[in-house]
């Protein structure tokens, strides 16, 4: 697991973000065993209960603005949100509040300095593959393959730094401008092709 690489090297976080993937009961367990706080995407199916023994899915539940309380099976006490999204899809997320024994006081705030902390870094992930290529390496040597991610990530600070300086909008800018320069050249080269035959 990653988490224990990251421990290991001295790191202590006080939250760990994740979707669904790592919400496994194992997972949960393993942070609260470290007392490490965290807000994780979970299923709609998985089972919660109001009332100790009382299990239902959390999709089920009523879930009040601020988070409700419940106990996830097999876990122990977490704060259940829902989230709506532009697209129509809902989805939830337990909180985990290691410095706040009390849930009751863990509110909206820190559920969504959490989802956009997640977002930026969910965000990072997908710039890193669609713009940086870091998945896309056809070498099999250890060497090569360090090679590979350290120019992906030099790569992305780069257009941080060009982001940052205002010489771009966003980060998918260059790929689009590029991609419209070669869209353009081809058209054009297609017309000249008709007109001269």
């Amino acid at each position: 697991m990653m988490l224990s690489e990251v421990l290991a090297w001295g790191l202590r976080p006080i939250y760990v973000t994740g979707d669904s993937w790592y919400s496994s009961k194992e997972n949960l367990k393993i942070l609260k065993k470290q007392e490490l706080g965290f807000m994780i995407g979970i299923a709609k199916n998985r089972q919660v209960s109001i009332v100790k023994g009382q299990y239902q899915s959390v999709e089920s539940l009523e879930i009040e603005e601020n988070g409700t309380i419940v106990y996830l099976k097999e876990f122990g006490e977490v704060k259940v949100f829902k989230k709506h999204f532009k697209n129509g899809m809902l989805r939830f997320y337990i909180l985990f509040d290691k410095e706040n024994k009390d849930l009751r006081e863990t509110d909206k705030t820190l559920f969504t300095l959490l989802k956009t902390t997640h977002w930026i870094i969910e965000c990072y992930h997908r710039a890193l593959k669609q713009l940086c290529g870091i998945n896309k390496f056809i070498v099999r040597k250890s060497e090569a393959i360090l090679t590979h991610f350290f120019s992906s990530l030099r790569a992305f600070i780069k257009l941080e730094l060009m982001r940052a300086n205002e010489l771009i909008d966003n980060w998918y800018q260059l790929q689009r401008e590029l991609s419209i320069e070669v869209n353009r050249n081809f058209i054009l080269e297609q017309i000249n092709l008709k007109l001269s035959a």
